[in-house]
């Protein structure tokens, strides 16, 4: 009996033991740090909005319905400049993640890519200078805004979201 004691019992009670150690320091560095990601997260979510609307000062949360369903979050300026439309697109590979900002008068001042998970050299292509740049300065004609050859799928799903955003766009201006 002594045998089956050193042989299984001891082990298994050695690993039990380091185990929940190494869940303790886990579950006290996740408390430590988690005040410190999500101020990085917002502060992360704060410079993107402020990239796609410089104008504005601050933005606050508006709570709309009726939105289209690739517009998970619209942001007011609080200074009146405008308005940031966070979008999700069903592109090629998977889910791409927008943000798009339109002055107080409906044109867009700049749009980006946030997340995007698409096949590289042909969906990522939405993410460069070139593509994302022909919506600045544009209204919800959209006119001269061309999609990507090679890239179909992925910029008709950027461009569509877009278009959705400017639905938004409507929806927020009666509310604000």
């Amino acid at each position: 009996m002594n045998s089956i004691g050193k042989d299984f019992v001891k082990p298994i009670l050695v690993l039990t033991l380091i185990c929940l150690l190494i869940s303790a320091a886990l579950a006290f560095t996740n408390q430590k740090t988690a005040p410190i990601i999500a101020a990085a997260e917002k502060a992360a979510a704060e410079a993107a909005r402020q990239e796609v609307l410089p104008e504005a000062d601050s933005f606050t949360l508006m709570e709309l319905e009726g939105l289209p369903s690739t517009v998970t979050e619209v942001y007011r300026a609080d200074n009146g400049a405008g308005f940031v439309f966070m979008l999700t697109a069903k592109g090629y590979s998977g889910d791409m993640k927008l943000i798009c900002g339109m002055d107080a008068d409906g044109k867009i001042t700049d749009c980006n890519t946030l997340l995007q998970s698409e096949t590289k050299g042909l969906g990522t292509k939405t993410t460069l200078p070139e593509f994302r740049q022909q919506f600045a300065g544009k209204d919800s004609s959209l006119s001269g805004v061309e999609t990507i050859s090679g890239a179909t799928i992925s910029s008709k799903a950027y461009l569509g979201a877009i278009k959705d955003a400017f639905t938004a766009y409507e929806t927020a201006k009666g509310a604000a």
